[in-house]
């Protein structure tokens, strides 16, 4: 197929066929981070910015990373010490970074649709590295390429997401791009940690981990987000919902579940959602997710950028 859009703002906007085009794109990227020479030149000549309204480890570097081994020039952002901090708008602030000669606008933010109204208003790519509690479809994106790389397929497994679904936007993402591609989904966690009417949107909603655990081929165990948590934990304490949600060896051994697979997209409060000999043993891909990480953003990268050049081609 050939690619035609110049921003990714979500996966709730994109066909099978597109999620699919991403995953094989990152698939022939893969190859480049086992070279000695680690880069190809196909965005040579192009400024990348990540714009980070908010903390990042892993998706920050991955970005970084993955532009730099397209070989595209890339600057660094953050909201603390800049004009924003004075009381700047986040769109002015775009518009004088786009000024500059930037190509790509990676964009992290606290607001959900901050991406979108970033892309209504300039004229480079703009990239969601993670929108409040909307969405996060890179993170999704290389979760469905470790689902394909370790299980052969996505159609037909059945894939639980355990935690804290209200208040992640992986979550959102993952159930837009897993059953887009044929996936059952299942979410699990107490009541009160899962949003309303969620079977909407074509999942079976769990409240017993036991089951989740003898029926899943995949579990994708989430951070609680206590940071974003209001009116005190939904849960009466740490220690309960580990004994009821936690994911442990010994849940694994007892439903003999060694052929799960188990992800976690980051960062892993060990001994909570995941239990350390799980976070580190033989069914974690958590790794795996991360070097797939850096595939999926330099594909992401590149076909948003060869969609604009079209666009300016054309116009």
């Amino acid at each position: 197929m050939k690619w035609t859009r110049k921003h990714l703002i979500g996966l709730e906007d994109l066909s099978a066929e597109e999620i699919t085009h991403i995953l094989d794109t990152a698939e022939t990227f893969r190859e480049v981070s086992t070279r000695s020479i680690k880069k190809v030149p196909a965005l040579q000549g192009r400024t990348v910015v990540n714009m980070f309204f908010e903390p990042s480890t892993r998706t920050n570097l991955s970005f970084s990373v993955a532009a730099r081994r397209l070989s595209a020039d890339t600057l660094a952002f953050s909201k603390a010490g800049t004009s924003v901090s004075k009381g700047e708008t986040m769109v002015d602030t775009a518009k004088n970074i786009e000024a500059m000669g930037v190509d790509i606008m990676v964009l992290r933010h606290t607001a959900a649709g901050a991406p979108r109204l970033l892309a209504q208003n300039v004229g480079c790519s703009v990239v969601n590295a993670g929108d409040g509690q909307h969405e996060h479809p890179t993170q999704a994106l290389l979760d469905l390429a470790t689902i394909r790389q370790v299980r052969g397929k996505i159609d037909g497994l059945k894939v639980g997401i355990v935690g804290d679904i209200s208040h992640s936007r992986v979550a959102r993402s993952n159930i837009w791009g897993l059953t887009k591609l044929g996936a059952k989904v299942m979410v699990v966690g107490p009541a009160t940690m899962i949003p309303p009417e969620i079977e909407r949107l074509g999942v079976e909603v769990c409240h017993d981990m036991d089951k989740a655990t003898a029926e899943c081929d995949v579990l994708n165990m989430l951070r609680i987000q206590f940071e974003r948590q209001s009116g005190g934990n939904p849960f009466p304490s740490i220690r309960e919902y580990t004994r009821m949600f936690g994911l442990t060896q010994e849940r694994i051994d007892r439903f003999k579940r060694h052929d799960l697979t188990v992800m976690h997209p980051g960062p892993v409060n060990r001994g909570i959602e995941l239990a350390p000999e799980v976070a580190d043993g033989p069914q974690s891909v958590i790794l795996k997710q991360v070097e797939n990480g850096v595939a999926i953003r330099m594909a992401v990268l590149y076909l948003v950028a060869g969609a604009a050049e079209q666009s300016r081609e054309s116009s």
